[in-house]
């Protein structure tokens, strides 16, 4: 069999177009430039290299730009060269093909995974030659304390579903970094399409404590008037779109949230949360080719945490990983430390950037590891090791990370983390406490909130139910008014 072989290009950069270099694109145009950072042998330089719009690979090479990324290719066989010119091509609906003699397949995987972008080390300190973008006292200290937050609330929360008092709860722990990065990544504008896990991007977004509370309770001060499962969040105000249970229904949702920001030309775009599970559904792929085609300036972030409940991603998929599957859909891609809240936080914004100044689909797999149980009804120790939950708790803590960056830098202290653990833990079992003495809604808002006028056979399901109610008023809950 001929060996192919290329005077210009490495035909793997060609077939195998998914390896992004985020240090060899900065010298790319771009029409805002952020400030940014870079370490060199443990100091800090102000480069003048500019955050480019082109930060990641691979870039969408269409068909009809496909040949154009070979020049002359010659065959080797027996010692002897047959030249083959660059017009030799397949005319096809969506350009041209370039045409070869050999049988040659692509590879099922790159001999190499795709390398995950990291800015600090596991001791809080940058990585010589990293490079992220700037963030102030202020906005690092925000995001430390909101960390903490979410970790504190998580443990009270999940204690309070123990003790009897919620009926199902979600944390987010280990992923503590993801949630708030790329929330304060985001622009307000920006519409958020959570999964589950994603509290931490409503709350900085200036949800109130209370209000988790009083959503997880489901009284009557909770904004779906306690007709969805506890965790499921929304706010209209907040460009926050209401949790849905089943998996990854939102993610083609997004898709078309982003096509309608297009076309009504907005200055933000649609971000979708996913977790690795999500991939394995229909909607995955759906989403990504809808956006894909549609030019959508829409954002997945995936939450790539290393179990799908008890499925390990060996047993998800064969590719690696998420951000490799980019490449197939002409979607650029990056993979990301999600346990690097600087990481994370430079990733989304330069994703953002790229989604709504350039009009396309970004995804960003952010590497991290899901530390709790799946939910309040699971147990993971029966598929997983106790010690590797431990190290990931303990040594890749992303809050833990993090805080050693901050007090590195003079801008927190001992003293600030007992008082805000303190504050924060008082704060939660307030909201608690208050959250219980509220009745749950009426009876009658089962029923409302979706037709104008209410249908014959919901006004009769409604008779139905009072009927049940009042004859055995013992079987029903007494904190719901009739």
């Amino acid at each position: 069999m001929a060996n192919l072989i290329s005077k210009s290009r490495n035909l793997n950069h060609f077939f195998l177009s998914s390896r992004f270099h985020l240090l060899s694109l900065l010298n790319q145009r771009s029409s805002r430039t952020p400030s940014f950072t870079t370490v060199a042998g443990g100091g800090f330089i102000r480069p003048t290299a500019k955050f480019s719009g082109h930060i990641f690979r691979p870039e969408r090479y269409q068909s009809n730009q496909a040949g154009e990324q070979l020049s002359t290719i010659y065959y080797e066989e027996d010692g002897h060269h047959q030249n083959t010119h660059e017009n030799q091509d397949m005319d096809f609906p969506g350009g041209k093909v370039p045409i070869t003699p050999q049988m040659k397949f692509i590879s099922e995987s790159s001999e190499k995974r795709l390398p995950c972008y990291r800015v600090l080390d596991d001791d809080g300190y940058p990585i010589p030659g990293s490079i992220f973008e700037e963030v102030s006292k202020e906005l690092a200290v925000k995001m430390y304390s909101s960390m903490v937050t979410l970790q504190t609330m998580d443990t009270i929360f999940y204690e309070a579903q123990r003790q009897g008092r919620l009926s199902f709860y979600l944390t987010t722990a280990g992923e503590e970094a993801i949630n708030i990065a790329s929330a304060a990544a985001l622009s307000l504008d920006d519409f958020v399409l959570p999964q589950y896990r994603e509290v931490g991007v409503i709350f900085w977004r200036g949800y109130p404590l209370q209000q988790i509370a009083n959503q997880l309770f489901g009284n009557k001060f909770d904004y779906g008037k306690g007709r969805q499962m506890p965790c499921h969040h929304g706010s209209n105000e907040l460009n926050y779109l209401t949790v849905s249970s089943p998996i990854a229904t939102q993610i083609p949702q997004a898709a078309g949230v982003a096509y309608s920001l297009k076309m009504d030309k907005k200055e933000a775009c649609a971000v979708v949360f996913l977790g690795d599970g999500s991939t394995s559904e229909g909607d995955f792929h759906a989403g990504l080719n809808f956006a894909a085609v549609l030019d959508a300036p829409v954002v997945f972030i995936c939450r790539n945490n290393g179990w799908a409940i008890s499925t390990p991603i060996n047993e998800q998929f064969r590719s690696d990983g998420i951000a490799s599957k980019g490449v197939a859909y002409g979607i650029r891609s990056i993979r990301v430390d999600g346990n690097d809240a600087l990481a994370t936080y430079s990733a989304i914004r330069a994703a953002r950037e790229m989604a709504i100044k350039e009009q396309r689909p970004i995804i960003v797999e952010a590497m991290t590891y899901r530390v709790s149980h799946h939910s309040t009804s699971d147990d993971s120790t029966k598929y997983r090791p106790v010690e590797e939950i431990e190290h990931w708790k303990t040594a890749k803590s992303p809050i833990s990370k993090f805080r050693k960056y901050i007090q590195r830098n003079g801008w927190w202290n001992d003293e600030n983390e007992s008082e805000h653990r303190g504050d924060i833990r008082k704060q939660v079992l307030q909201a608690i406490q208050a959250a219980e003495k509220v009745n749950k809604s009426s009876l009658t808002d089962l029923f409302t909130d979706v037709y104008d006028k209410l249908p014959l056979n919901l006004q009769d399901q409604e008779k139905s139910l009072r009927d049940a109610v009042k004859r055995s008023p013992k079987e029903y809950p007494s904190d719901v008014p009739i």
